[in-house]
């Protein structure tokens, strides 16, 4: 992908999360804010509080040390979103990691661009915010769409375009909360990849799936071997070999067999198919493929 490309992206997936940021107007008693825009302002970290509704649990420890690392040396590239609380004080809707890695940096601000918007939309943004990264594990990424839908009556259509994902990627990620809370916590860990989720998803209710959940864990199946695994489970009857039936052998055949055999002292076979096939002998040393040869020649 081109830096361009990248960038349209970007810009596409930004639409939905800037149409719900209204802005805020200046007021005199709320926070004062530049009206040029939007335009980012430096307030105190310490006058920020965490974003009561933020959907992501897990955050990758060594990620957000080099993100520290970075905004020691280079400060603060992009701005936090937050809105203004009575006292003076903000609420963070966009921006956990750089807000707690400027902490973890020892920095006293961060830049940050105001928002007026109620509990709601406040709520609503961080989580179209959230599900328009790439870092929220699976888990995650199905409570957060969950939510909408509970929350705020979103359809799967609607999810898909303010989030920039596909209908089908809604419903797969969707359907993750179906698996058992033991299952849900494997994937939320990273024991199990999404792939391998959608695969367990099909022992839907059945009493094993747990069990075959850790045993895909185990045994380190990859997502082809445990979709095999699971059909085995789910149709085990169908794994069974069932004998096959022995051809009927021709009296006349089998009598040829008989004789040869006493004849050599050594086990033959005849394979024959309406007067045409072939006579297989086999032997286990050397000493009897002499001796066949010698009865063979006629020494």
């Amino acid at each position: 992908m081109t830096i361009a490309a990248s960038d349209t992206k970007r810009r596409a997936l930004g639409k939905g999360l800037d149409s719900l940021l209204p802005r805020v107007q200046a007021s005199a008693t709320g926070p004062s804010v530049d009206n040029e825009g939007g335009r980012p302002r430096e307030i105190p970290l310490e006058m920020v509080d965490r974003n009561p509704y933020q959907t992501r649990i897990l955050m990758d420890e060594e990620q957000l040390a080099e993100l520290a690392a970075s905004i020691a040396a280079n400060g603060v590239v992009q701005p936090i979103l937050v809105r203004p609380l009575a006292g003076g004080r903000f609420q963070l809707i966009a921006g956990e990691r750089r807000w707690r890695a400027s902490e973890i940096a020892g920095k006293k601000s961060i830049p940050a661009i105001l928002r007026q918007v109620s509990d709601e939309q406040a709520m609503e943004i961080t989580i179209v915010e959230n599900l328009q990264r790439a870092d929220l594990n699976p888990m995650e990424q199905a409570r957060a769409f969950e939510r909408l839908a509970r929350e705020f009556n979103m359809t799967q259509e609607q999810m898909a375009q303010r989030t920039g994902k596909d209908r089908a990627t809604v419903t797969n990620f969707m359907r993750l909360l179906k698996l058992p809370e033991g299952v849900q916590r494997r994937v939320e860990v990273g024991e199990l990849s999404l792939g391998h989720a959608k695969a367990l998803l099909a022992m839907n209710h059945h009493p094993d799936i747990e069990k075959a959940a850790a045993r895909v864990v185990a045994l380190s199946l990859s997502v082809r071997q445990t979709e095999s695994y699971v059909q085995g489970v789910l149709f085990p009857e169908k794994n069974k070999k069932e004998p096959k039936a022995e051809p009927p052998v021709d009296p006349n055949v089998k009598d040829a067999e008989e004789r040869l055999q006493r004849t050599l002292g050594l086990k033959v076979r005849i394979e024959d198919k309406n007067g045409r096939g072939k006579v297989i002998i086999e032997y286990a040393r050397l000493e009897d493929f002499d001796t066949l040869m010698e009865q063979l020649a006629g020494k």
